[in-house]
């Protein structure tokens, strides 16, 4: 449940989700309340029926207020800060692309986590998952960063 005073602290964008005929288009938004997980479109594996359905509503979801992206799409939801209990990323290298993994445990979510990996044209969202640690509302939240490659 949101309030007029909540503040939009992060937003972590072009990420993806397989499934088994389609791919899900997602951005997520990071509050000071809660977690929205955003479907911005989906495009099938089917050469003829693939499309990059994202963009538009990519833009919609940068425009739009925490208070109204929950019913910009029926897919949408949120997992208030309380129940995230784990955030990792998994920095991408030239030959594999990043890996974004959520936990929760909230009863009202589609499910008890997601996991997300990052469209080709994304860029490294290390900074902004590194940013969520100084963050009050997260300080119960398992952050991780793990950074793949040869150093």
């Amino acid at each position: 449940m949101m309030t007029a005073t909540e503040e939009p602290i992060a937003r972590l964008t072009h990420w993806i989700r397989q499934r088994p005929n389609s791919i899900e288009f997602w951005e997520l938004v990071v509050t000071d309340e809660r977690l929205l997980c955003c479907f911005v479109g989906e495009s099938y594996r089917s050469m003829l029926l693939r499309a990059d359905m994202g963009e538009r509503d990519r833009a919609l979801v940068a425009d739009s207020s925490p208070a109204e992206l929950e019913s910009l799409d029926e897919q949408n939801f949120s997992v208030p800060l309380e129940a995230v209990e784990g955030i990792r990323l998994v920095t991408g290298t030239r030959f594999r692309r990043a890996k974004l993994e959520i936990d929760w445990d909230d009863a009202d979510a589609p499910s008890d986590g997601m996991t997300l990996v990052a469209t080709s044209g994304a860029e490294s969202q290390a900074d902004v998952v590194a940013g969520l640690e100084d963050e009050p509302s997260l300080e119960d939240v398992d952050l991780e960063i793990e950074r793949r490659g040869w150093f």
